[in-house]
């Protein structure tokens, strides 16, 4: 038996999508019978579990810790970087030419380099998230959107959100592994719900307009980066 959550939502078809947590999220509208959508769900059974196991397969508990040694490779804006760990008075990080240097005072210290690498890549994920949104931004600007807040935090089951009752969009902080080109469709979807509340027809032909190759930028999202995390 495969649970799953339905929210009634105004659409015209059922609709039917996994979270990398692997919440099996359905969508009907609410003259759509139970039962119906419980047949679609059983006959959607082999593509759910199918699409289960490959979440559990990139679940964060099979990968191991970070020990932020030289050799390390880590995922940046769509590609891999090697960890170069060299000891230093001035301590920060960069990144050049297909490594990441960091450089710290004690090169056994986990957790000043956990704290540096860190920092580094939040403040990288502030510039780079605020420039998608500059982007993104202007393409809506046109349809008296105002310019929301923009906030980061780290989130299991979605790359974005739309607070509309804050003004302000949520991004998954997880992103910042992302290329530039996908951070800008996740960016744009959730400018968009300011427009369009739900994932209705309208809401996927504005996107489509504005953005006809999203669905090749999410299944890079869903496909590659997800197995970063």
């Amino acid at each position: 038996m495969i649970s799953f959550i339905l929210e009634r939502k105004p659409v015209k078809n059922v609709n039917l999508h996994i979270k990398p947590d692997m919440t099996v999220m359905v969508s009907a509208n609410e003259k759509v019978p139970l039962d119906f959508i419980l047949g679609f769900v059983k006959q959607k059974a082999a593509w759910i579990l199918k699409n289960i196991q490959f979440f559990e397969d990139v679940q964060p508990e099979v990968q191991s810790e970070k020990e932020y040694v030289s050799g390390e490779s880590f995922k940046y804006l769509g590609k891999q970087y090697r960890l170069r760990v060299e000891e230093s008075e001035a301590e920060g990080v960069k990144y050049y030419r297909g490594f990441i240097y960091l450089f710290v005072k004690d090169k056994q210290d986990l957790k000043r380099k956990e704290k540096l690498f860190g920092e580094w890549l939040r403040i990288r994920a502030e510039i780079i998230f605020n420039e998608s949104l500059e982007k993104m931004y202007a393409l809506v600007q046109k349809y008296n959107v105002k310019k929301p807040k923009l906030m980061i935090r780290t989130m299991k089951a979605r790359w974005g959100s739309c607070l509309r009752d804050s003004h302000a969009i949520l991004l998954n902080f997880e992103l910042i592994k992302a290329p530039k080109y996908c951070i800008d469709y996740v960016v744009l979807h959730e400018l968009i719900h300011f427009l369009y509340k739900n994932h209705d027809h309208q809401f996927y032909s504005f996107l489509s307009a504005l953005m006809p190759d999203w669905k090749q930028r999410k299944a890079i999202l869903d496909e590659e980066v997800v197995r970063e995390l």
